[in-house]
């Protein structure tokens, strides 16, 4: 290991807004809105605000899927929260995120309408209320959440610990980029142990749990986040890249990976959704 400077924390920590790095502008030790906005309320009961990214996607897809089930219900208008520009912190989106994360959902069936954030917590509220993509047995729905779950533990060591450190921090620093890479080397042979047995994660049904891992692990060894395919010789990993494969064939997944996407090539942008015509 080369040596690295030394550092010795300061007794109370300060807030250095020139600390530099991709994101720096819009990272702060504080929550609360910056600036007032309200959003926008389309013409369907769910309204969700997001972008697409690893864990806008999982959402999506997932309200996607049910529409491709024939739950006309599921119905939804997407609305783009360009991250980049700080729009989580304007106050519309605050009142229905206090943690200022995409993706962010209000279902106004009910009365008042029902706020939902967090990935997991929205793919649960809406796999439960439409019956679907979540088994009821309960050993099998055990093992949903016990995979769901992992997912939500797990990926912050993929996105904020290694791709933060081998993407975007001002430095490339030798100790956080071994130690997460390890770490997220580690998670892809946990996937690739469990779905050499299994054709999903939780066995022969397709599920939450599908959805919320391939958003991140999917992207990883499919799409090249972070240019880091060859750096972690994801092709190594056959079973992880077949079932994510298998996953992006499904139309529903094609359709949920476009919308509240603003970047790529025209004809994969979908930055806002509000209906079936949006797509074509």
């Amino acid at each position: 290991m080369t040596e690295a400077a030394s550092y010795t924390p300061p007794r109370v920590w300060q807030w250095d807004k020139e600390s530099g790095g991709r994101f720096a502008n819009i990272n702060r030790p504080i929550a609360g809105a910056t600036h007032e906005k309200a959003l926008p309320v389309g013409k369907h009961a769910l309204q969700l605000y997001s972008l697409a990214t690893p864990n806008g996607v999982k959402v999506t897809i997932l309200l996607e899927e049910l529409l491709e089930l024939g739950i006309a219900e599921a119905e939804y208008d997407a609305y783009l929260i360009n991250i980049g520009e700080g729009e989580q912190f304007g106050s519309g989106f605050v009142a229905i995120n206090p943690n200022s994360k995409i993706p962010a959902l209000a279902d106004h069936s009910t009365s008042p309408p029902t706020r939902v954030f967090e990935s997991a917590a929205i793919l649960v509220y809406l796999a439960e209320k439409f019956g679907a993509f979540l088994p009821t047995e309960p050993s099998a729905r055990a093992e949903c959440f016990s995979w769901l779950f992992w997912q939500m533990g797990s990926a912050p060591y993929l996105g904020g610990g290694f791709g933060h450190f081998y993407a975007y921090a001002p430095e490339k620093i030798e100790y956080p980029i071994n130690r997460y890479t390890m770490e997220v080397k580690r998670q892809l042979d946990v996937l690739e142990r469990n779905l050499a047995e299994r054709q999903f994660l939780c066995g022969d049904d397709y599920t939450i749990a599908d959805m919320a891992n391939y958003g991140w692990y999917g992207a990883l060894v499919l799409h090249n986040i972070y240019e880091a395919a060859e750096f972690l010789d994801v092709a190594s990993y056959a079973q992880v890249t077949r079932w994510a494969k298998e996953i992006e064939a499904r139309p529903a997944v094609q359709r949920g990976r476009r919308v509240n996407r603003p970047w790529g090539p025209e004809e994969t942008r979908v930055p806002e959704r509000h209906g079936p015509e949006d797509f074509k």
